[in-house]
């Protein structure tokens, strides 16, 4: 029987018999291929558009000229001419409105949408999205916007200028703010095989992915493309072909290791050591040097010279002498013992934390330890700076 035109009780039985081979193997065997990868060309796609949000309690965006033009236009549109320089948008605010389309979106279905201001707006609470229209790159509306805001922020403004803002008011969502107009085509529909696409390309993960569905699932039914891709032949038949990839997403795979890599975030410390990460022998000493100046002014008075009436002026005391400043630095060096650790050869993680840890290294001093390490090719991982 050809493999391309199954009949639904034949992958009924497949899903079943793998089903119950999973059930078998336990729940540590591995993750399901849905957790893994991705189907090639099913995916979400952005749609934008530009509004304008009414009913603003004085924080719209005032005299912009192209808030006033939009409010000019959309008024146009039911039959009055107004001047745009007779309009205030102190009420109106103009925004640009952002969703996400999900694969397999059909017309009447319902989008959250965000809306987020573009002008002087200091606030969008109690706003309300005008009828909207959401394009995608090829300029076609795929939904149609409206709606009242939801804003999690709150700005206030004193008469003096002083102001208090909490989280952000110019930016509000509108669940099911808008209804979807048009289906984005998709390659599940045409395409003779189904591409599966690992969210982390490996070429192991990539074997054993088409080995185990060809092992539920029948021979020859799964190959691997390269690094990234698993090419897998469905039937033809749309029926037959959504419970056949509903089967092979629920099949188990024991996932490649993860190469050797040691993740360094320079802003925040942060380090993330991966388990594969191997050090050859090598011997590490980190010390510290503190270097403390003091400076103290000191300052000398002399008494001032002293005459006693009726006394002989040859008996007077001398003059005083000047007020002298001077400078009084005390330096301080304290360079605590280094302390040397080894690593033996083919030393693991916890090994090395340990180590790390018992000299009491700080992220900082972590750092330029690993750094050594692999200038020195002791250190058999990737080093990465973020």
């Amino acid at each position: 029987m050809n493999r391309f035109l199954l009949v639904p009780f034949l992958i009924a039985g497949l899903a079943a018999a793998a089903g119950s081979a999973r059930a078998a193997e336990g729940a540590d065997a591995g993750r399901r291929v849905k957790d893994i990868a991705s189907v090639a060309g099913i995916r979400s796609n952005q749609i934008v558009g530009y509004g304008i949000v009414v009913g603003l309690n004085g924080t719209g965006d005032g005299n912009v000229a192209a808030t006033k033009q939009s409010m000019q236009s959309l008024m146009a549109r039911f039959g009055l001419t107004v001047d745009a320089n007779a309009l205030d948008a102190k009420n109106a605010a103009a925004v640009m409105v952002t969703a996400d389309l999900p694969p397999f979106a059909k017309p009447g279905q319902k989008l959250d949408i965000t809306v987020s201001a573009m002008g002087k707006a200091t606030s969008l609470r109690g706003g309300s999205l005008l009828m909207t229209q959401l394009v995608g790159a090829d300029n076609e509306t795929y939904a149609m916007a409206q709606g009242n805001l939801a804003v999690g922020g709150l700005g206030i403004t004193g008469a003096n200028g002083s102001n208090v803002s909490i989280n952000i008011p110019t930016v509000g969502r509108i669940p099911g703010g808008a209804t979807v107009e048009r289906t984005v085509a998709t390659p599940f529909e045409s395409s003779p095989a189904m591409l599966l696409n690992l969210h982390v390309p490996d070429f192991s993960t990539a074997t054993r992915l088409a080995g185990a569905i060809d092992r539920d699932l029948g021979k020859g039914t799964a190959y691997a493309l390269d690094a990234t891709t698993v090419r897998v032949a469905a039937p033809k038949d749309l029926n037959q072909r959504v419970a056949f990839m509903a089967a092979v997403e629920e099949i188990k795979v024991e996932a490649g290791q993860p190469p050797a890599r040691v993740i360094v975030n320079s802003r925040t410390g942060t380090i993330v050591i991966g388990e594969g990460v191997r050090v050859t022998p090598a011997a590490v000493s980190h010390g510290s040097l503190t270097v403390r100046i003091r400076e103290q002014q000191n300052v000398s008075q002399p008494n001032a010279g002293v005459n006693v009436q009726g006394a002989n002026p040859g008996n007077a005391a001398p003059p005083g002498g000047q007020t002298v400043v001077t400078q009084d630095s005390q330096i301080d060096v304290n360079q605590p013992p280094a302390r040397t650790f080894l690593f033996a050869p083919g030393v693991q993680l916890s090994n090395i934390v340990d180590a790390i840890n018992n000299v009491g290294a700080t992220p900082s001093d972590l750092v330029a330890i690993l750094e050594a390490l692999k200038q020195a090719g002791a250190l058999h991982a990737d080093l990465i700076v973020i």
